[in-house]
């Protein structure tokens, strides 16, 4: 067997295929479950799983010039005007509005989200990667990291 050493877009690809993962070792969950608020809570468990995967879609889709995967899922999920946003900024009747009929049909949209996140880094070299493409970002770059961690 032959070793071989990952690069930078095949850790990407491994590490963006993780939330594809987490999604299918879900339970099986009816639609009743899938789109119940917990204790009150305003966001159904199909709510993150859409959310997620509108934002990669979305972000995809503008960083890459590409059709959003969305197009051809928006009339399987039915949500109207709301199934385009990406869920920032919803109030809790909309977050309410989300309601999912299929469990697998989220993983199905998640999973071909990150497919194509993943078809579009592979395309990408080293150098394309450390780019800084957000310079709203404060600070942008290598300079970033996390809450209460040194610099």
């Amino acid at each position: 067997m032959q070793n071989r050493l990952m690069n930078i877009t095949d850790v990407f690809a491994d590490f963006a295929q993780r939330p594809v993962e987490a999604a299918r070792d879900l339970p099986a969950l009816s639609a009743e479950q899938l789109n119940a608020h917990p204790a009150g809570h305003p966001n159904s468990i199909a709510w993150p799983l859409w959310h997620a995967g509108r934002e990669i879609d979305v972000q995809l889709a503008h960083l890459s010039g590409r059709n959003e995967v969305w197009e051809s899922y928006r009339g399987k999920f039915g949500l109207g005007e709301l199934g385009d946003s990406v869920g920032y900024g919803h109030s809790r009747d909309q977050a309410h509005q989300i309601q999912v009929p299929d469990q697998q049909l989220l993983v199905d949209y998640v999973q071909a989200s990150l497919h194509a996140l993943i078809e579009y880094t592979g395309t990408l070299s080293e150098e394309d990667l450390d780019e800084v493409i957000d310079h709203h970002w404060d600070p942008p770059g290598d300079s970033w990291s996390a809450p209460g961690l040194p610099r």
